[in-house]
This record gives structure tokens, C-alpha cells and sequence, in this order.
């Protein structure tokens, strides 16, 4: 079967001068920003752990992971003038975070943090008893907390879904809150190391990337550039992928590229460029790389070509600008038994330059597809149902199409058998419900706890599923392995300090609440009958003690339930 339609292009030299000269709008581009308006958040040197446009497990990396010398608590300011104009709380994400808007049409924002100012630090306090909310996202009024740039606003952390201490820094769009590249702004980052390439991968593009197996090709280093043996295909129609990490002076942390320009020839020629890249879509990164080797093989692979259903257009740029709905013109066409040069340009926003050269040769044979009884079409709906399960995908669910796989196995722990939906290498977009039919009867007082769970070879994960029409439903987001379970287990709630125990001395009580199947939804701390304020990482829940904790003998009653409304209570006695 024949998933793309396949062109040919004239290989000429006025299609290469436009894609030079397409690199050198964009390197004029860069100067569109403001350079001298924003200042560095931190007081010491700009040392990164992470750049704009890196692939992380499920979204493109928004902005600049500037390293805080392995420490917390360091004073972070404002990058220029402005006000406060939101403040987000969440368990994992940015953790403890700060938006500043600025009049010059871009809003800066600040995450991972510790602590923010005493006096926002106050009025954050007050909102999340206000609301009985440790998790609070806050507008604020612009007349509120104004800032002036290199005011100090907040103190450096490790919250939230941070790995390390760093400060997390975007600058975004005011107006379409997307979030822009960050380098582009004239900060003094001190890089003169070119991205360095691993690999290439090459795909058959008459094919869809999840029916094939990549083939990678190792690059040699010749000089300052690199270059690959000729490659030989069988197919007309080739797709380039490069497995690449950048870096910068004194630090081994792996970083991406600010642009890639394939030219085939002498003129056909695609260009991605990693600046604008909005929350909304930002969840393209699976079809933007190779999802099946990153799952099977644990490499970044990113495609110099873009998938059927991809819809990150903007960061695309081809040859034929005039063309509409040019994304298939991202292929490299060849011609029967020719050689053809290829070259890439990779360059950071340093505008440090690496090259790769190498020659791919068409030479036709036989290619046998194995037919497909079940062909999922990406860009379209589809839909799935038997006895047992159905479900339906929407028209952007998937980025190719894909010959869909369906089985089902015994499974002895569970009120179903084990669904096998697909495969787990190809990814799904968008939230689609699915039903499963329980093969063993469910008791009566057990149908309000049914939990969906995945299984993927490490672990299960589930969630609350409900009773719809003789089936329980649940919205998943994966393709793989899925069985009905009944949850009626509450979760493990545990004190960390001992009953009865005199707290005078310490800073703080903690509690962990742990779920075996579905998630925590509910934790609830009551001290002396009044809301308390608790604070969660992971599975630890604590309270630093402060004025709602006087003096004296308390009793505390903390509340957990999961999904399924399983819930335990546990009343906690203590003097301080």
C-alpha cells in the first residue's frame, strides 16, 4: 500500500539560492526581538541545563533550565520591568511559579521556585485559604505587585517536576502566551561548540514511519564536519531523520539545535526552525520525532520531514514556499539508479555551524508489503468495536496512518482479559474513551469501583472508569494492554512522626499517601477543626509550621480518597 503521494522536483540551482537565502532571513529574524531589554534572572553567569526546543517525554521544552550551581535558594529577579501577573501552585509541572508581564508585549515567567517575596508570599498564603487549596493558579491585578527590572521576586528551587535545583525561565507572546525562544534575546551565553550529530536515520516514505524499522546510519567526523558512506535504497521516495545533541562552553548537559536545512541536490531543500512553539501544540514532539525507536531504542530521533498528520506547520519551511499544503514536499524524491548528494546544516543559536554530507542511491527492487486487514487512516476518524471493546478515534489522533492490531489474552487477576489495542510504539494525540465489556459478573456493591488499568510491562496504572450501557468507560490517551480491575483499597496513609510527639523543635509534619491503582484525588488536613495548609511532592504531603499552628497540644484529622472514592481517615495528636 502506498501511504504518500510521491513528486518529483527539478534539481536547480535557483531553489538552492533560496534556501540560502532562507537562512539568512532567518538569522536577520533573530534581531526582530528586542536584545538589550531583558536581564539575566540570576546573579551569576548564564549556565544551561536545558535550551529551548529540547524533546522531552511528551511536549517540546518551552524555555531556558538555567543551572543554579547545584543549589537552592538563590535570589532570582525580574528580567525587566513589569507586574505580577499570575502566580501558579501545582504539585508537579512548574511547581511554585511567577508570570511578570511586560509593556513591551511579552510576559516572562519563572518556575521551579522555592519561596516567592514576603509580600507575595503573603497573598498567595491567603488565597489558598480562601479557596481550602494548596494547588491555586492566580490572576492578579496589574496595579498590585509592580516590579522593576533586577527587582528580586523569588528565591530558586526544586519544585514541582524538577529533577534538580535549576530555575526554569520562559519568555512568552503576551498575546498568544506562546512561548518563544529565549536565546534569541540577546542574553550573554558563552557557546562555541557545534551541534555534534550521532547519526542519521532513513525511512522509506511510501511506507508509514510505525509499519518500518529505521535504518540508522553512523556519520564519521571529517574535520569540523561529518559525513556518511552512500546509502543505498529501494524506494523513490526517502525521509531523513538525525539523531543530534548540542552543547555549550562547561557544561556536559546535552542541549537541541536552533535550526536544520536538508538540501537534496541542488535545490530541494526543508528547514525547521525552533522558536515559536505554543503549549497548544506542543504535544506534536511525538510526531515530530520518532516515537517508535525513542520507545524501542531510547533515542531522540528528529525528522527533517513531517509526518501526514503533523500539524506543527510553523516551524516548517520548504523550497517551494508558493506551494500549498507542501508538507509531503519534505521527501527527498530520487531517481531510478542516480546517486544524489545530500547535505545538512545544523546550527545553534550561537550560530555555531555543523555540516553533513553524504549520497543516497536509489536502486529499485522488489518491495513486499504485507497486506493490512485493518488500515487506521491518520487525519480521519476511527473506530474499533466488538463484543468486548469498542472505541473511536477522533481525525487528529493519529500523525500516520497504521495497520491497527487488535488481540486479547486470559488474564487471571482482573474482572476482564487482558485487551491488547495497538501498539504501544505508535502514539495517540488526542483523549478518546474506551469500553471494555467485564467478562466475570461484578458484584452489585462493587460497580462504583471499577478502575481501566494499562499495562505496560513495568507497571499498572489506572483510572476510575464508569458504567455505560453494559461496558465501564475511561478516557486514555495510549494505545497497549488493558484489563477491568475492581479498586476498593483505600490509600496508605502514614504519619512521618511518631503519636503523641512533642514538635516543638521541628519545622514541619509530613504525612505520605500512597495508591496502588488509580491516583490520590483527595487530601484533606483539618487542624482542630480548622483547613490546614499542606504542601505535596510526589507522594509526601507536609505542613511548614507558622501562625495557623500556635503553641500547645492538637489534634489534627487528615483525610485521603483516590479515584474511586475509596477514602481513610487518620486523626493525629501532637503538642508543639
Amino acid at each position: 500500500m502506498c501511504y504518500f503521494a510521491c513528486m518529483s522536483f527539478k534539481k536547480n540551482l535557483a531553489l538552492l539560492v533560496l534556501a540560502l537565502g532562507s537562512m539568512s532571513a532567518n538569522a536577520q529574524n533573530r534581531m526582530d526581538y528586542p536584545q538589550d531589554y531583558f536581564r539575566n534572572p540570576l546573579d551569576i553567569p548564564i549556565m544551561l541545563a536545558g535550551n529551548f526546543g529540547e524533546c522531552r517525554s511528551n511536549h517540546f521544552h518551552s524555555g531556558l533550565d538555567i543551572k543554579t550551581m547545584a543549589k537552592e535558594n538563590m535570589k532570582v529577579y525580574a528580567a525587566a520591568e513589569g507586574y505580577i501577573s499570575r502566580i501558579k501552585m501545582e504539585p508537579g509541572g512548574f511547581g511554585h511559579a511567577l508570570y511578570v508581564t511586560h509593556p513591551n508585549g511579552y510576559t516572562t515567567l519563572y518556575a521551579h521556585l522555592n519561596d516567592f517575596i514576603p509580600e507575595v508570599q503573603e497573598f498567595v498564603r491567603q488565597q489558598q485559604y480562601k479557596k481550602e487549596s494548596w494547588t491555586v493558579d492566580i490572576p492578579v491585578p496589574a496595579d498590585m505587585f509592580p516590579v522593576k527590572k533586577g527587582q528580586q521576586i523569588a528565591w530558586s528551587g526544586n519544585t514541582g517536576s524538577s529533577t534538580a535545583p535549576h530555575l526554569h525561565f520562559e519568555i512568552r507572546d503576551t498575546q498568544t502566551e506562546h512561548p518563544l525562544n529565549p536565546q534569541l534575546f540577546g542574553f550573554t551565553i558563552e557557546d562555541t561548540i557545534a551541534p555534534k550529530p550521532i547519526e542519521i536515520a532513513v525511512y522509506d516514505r511510501t511506507r508509514s514511519i510505525y509499519e518500518q524499522q529505521v535504518r540508522l546510519v553512523p556519520l564519521k567526523k571529517k574535520g569540523d564536519d561529518y559525513v556518511f558512506d552512500t546509502v543505498y535504497v529501494n524506494t523513490e521516495a526517502v525521509g531523513i531523520g538525525i539523531h543530534v545533541n548540542d552543547f555549550m562552553n562547561g557544561s556536559s548537559n546535552t542541549l537541541n539545535f536552533y535550526t536544520a536545512l536538508l538540501m537534496p541536490g541542488e535545490g530541494q531543500f526543508t528547514q525547521i526552525v525552533l522558536d515559536d512553539i505554543g503549549y497548544d501544540v506542543t504535544r506534536y514532539l511525538h510526531a515530530y520525532v520518532d516515537y517508535k525507536t525513542r520507545k524501542q531504542m531510547g533515542k531522540w530521533i528528529q525528522l527533517l520531514f513531517q509526518l501526514k498528520n503533523n500539524r506543527l506547520d510553523h516551524i516548517y519551511g520548504y523550497g517551494a514556499e508558493a506551494l500549498v499544503n507542501a508538507r509531503k514536499y519534505s521527501d527527498i524524491s530520487l531517481d531510478e539508479n542516480e546517486a544524489l548528494p545530500v547535505k545538512i546544516k545544523l546550527d545553534d543559536v550561537a550560530g555555531n555551524e555543523t555540516e553533513i554530507t553524504g549520497v543516497l542511491y536509489y536502486k529499485p527492487a522488489s518491495k513486499e508489503q504485507p497486506p493490512c486487514s485493518n488500515l487506521f487512516t491518520a487525519g480521519k476518524p476511527n473506530k474499533f468495536s466488538n463484543k468486548n471493546i469498542s472505541f473511536t478515534l477522533s481525525e487528529n489522533a493519529l500523525y500516520d496512518d497504521v495497520c491497527f492490531e487488535y488481540s486479547r489474552t486470559t488474564h487471571a487477576n482482573g474482572y476482564s482479559d487482558k485487551h491488547s489495542i495497538g501498539k504501544s510504539y505508535v502514539p495517540v494525540h488526542s483523549w478518546f474513551d474506551l469500553y471494555i465489556k467485564p467478562d466475570n459478573n461484578i458484584p452489585t456493591d462493587r460497580r462504583n469501583k471499577v478502575a481501566l488499568v494499562r499495562i505496560d510491562g513495568k507497571e499498572e496504572t489506572g483510572k476510575a472508569a464508569s458504567f455505560e450501557n453494559g461496558s465501564y468507560k475511561a478516557s486514555v490517551r495510549n494505545f497497549g494492554d488493558y484489563k477491568l480491575v475492581v479498586d476498593r483499597e483505600p490509600p496508605q496513609l502514614s504519619s512521618l512522626q511518631k503519636e503523641g510527639a512533642d514538635l516543638g523543635k521541628a519545622s514541619r509534619i509530613s504525612f505520605t499517601a500512597k495508591e496502588e491503582i488509580t491516583s490520590v484525588k483527595k487530601f484533606r488536613a483539618e487542624l482542630d477543626g480548622k483547613w490546614l495548609l499542606f504542601e505535596q511532592r510526589g507522594n509526601t504531603w507536609f505542613y511548614e509550621f507558622d501562625e495557623h499552628c500556635p503553641k500547645g497540644k492538637h489534634t489534627l484529622v487528615v483525610t485521603v480518597a483516590d479515584e474511586n472514592d475509596n477514602s481513610q481517615t487518620l486523626r493525629y495528636n501532637f503538642t508543639r
